[in-house]
């Protein structure tokens, strides 16, 4: 999340901290907006490929 979060304009904390009209544009793509002007995760990425299953399974 840090690196979806930094591509988003957004700081640790999920305070929008960018410039960019398109950022806040697509913000609801992986964020919504909750309460304090903050932006928290609204999606679960998880990496389907074989090897990484394995290892998740074996973990």
């Amino acid at each position: 999340w840090q690196t979806i979060s930094g591509e988003h304009g957004l700081d640790g904390s999920g305070v929008y901290n960018g410039s960019s009209d398109l950022q806040l544009e697509r913000m609801n793509v992986y964020f919504n907006e909750a309460s304090g002007n903050k932006y928290v995760p609204r999606a679960v990425l998880v990496d389907l490929e074989p090897g990484t299953m394995d290892a998740v399974r074996a973990g």
